[in-house]
């Protein structure tokens, strides 16, 4: 059976499930999803390029875009839709919203896109390629508002450090939240890349948080980086 075919196969809820213990957890790779769950240790990681190698997208061989913080998955199955030229990853850490991701990859027949449950620093050190990425996005993630737990945020100096990793030459990350501290310290943590931000960003597309906050009448903040360079 081709990589696509498995697309016109309808899936349900139960279709999708962890296949061992939680004391036998391991990395492994499901129906169009890869489960990397945490643990004290390093694991037998599966390695980088796992897309290739696996032929988990119908073509391999396209630019290669990820969304890291993707919830229930609305905004990327979107993209994955609109932008059929391009390979998509969904990076979300919560089982249970990339069941719901995996679940409109099946519904909606997008056979370029692929699910990460897992946690995105993990994902990207274990997972991504050198300038493998031609974009990254990460749209709302928590901003930890409580002072005590800001050191939990995604947006920090090791994520930076991986974003350069990752990112070929003058390839975009795209960073979105609501929280005006949190924007704060987007724009701090990336102050060596160039960038701008604003409050609008044309054919941003949707997500349940982006309608949510919008509804609410709150500012989105919107950023937009490149580090310029393959130091």
């Amino acid at each position: 059976m081709g990589s696509d075919a498995i697309l016109y196969t309808m899936k349900t809820d139960s279709d999708l499930q962890i296949p061992f213990a939680w004391e036998e957890r391991r990395p492994v790779l499901l129906e169009k999803c890869l489960y990397i769950p945490s643990w004290g240790q390093e694991g037998a990681h599966l390695g980088p390029g796992i897309w290739r190698q696996h032929e988990v997208f119908a073509d391999p061989n396209l630019p290669l875009a990820i969304e890291f913080c993707s919830g229930n998955g609305e905004w990327i199955a979107n993209m994955a839709l609109s932008h059929p030229h391009l390979n998509w990853i969904a990076v979300e850490k919560d089982f249970y919203r990339a069941k719901k991701i995996w679940l409109r990859l099946f519904r909606q027949s997008l056979p370029n896109l692929f699910v990460v449950c897992g946690e995105a620093l993990s994902f990207s050190k274990h997972y991504l390629e050198d300038h493998c990425l031609s974009e990254a996005w990460v749209n709302f993630p928590d901003p930890w508002p409580k002072r005590s737990h800001a050191k939990h945020r995604l947006i920090q100096k090791p994520f930076e450090a991986e974003m350069r990793r990752t990112l070929s030459c003058e390839a975009p990350l795209t960073l979105v939240t609501d929280d005006e501290r949190y924007s704060a310290q987007m724009t701090q943590v990336f102050s060596s890349w160039k960038g701008n931000s604003s409050s609008e960003m044309p054919g941003y597309g949707t997500s349940y948080f982006h309608t949510l906050w919008l509804e609410k009448q709150k500012q989105i903040h919107y950023h937009r980086f490149t580090h310029g360079s393959l130091d």
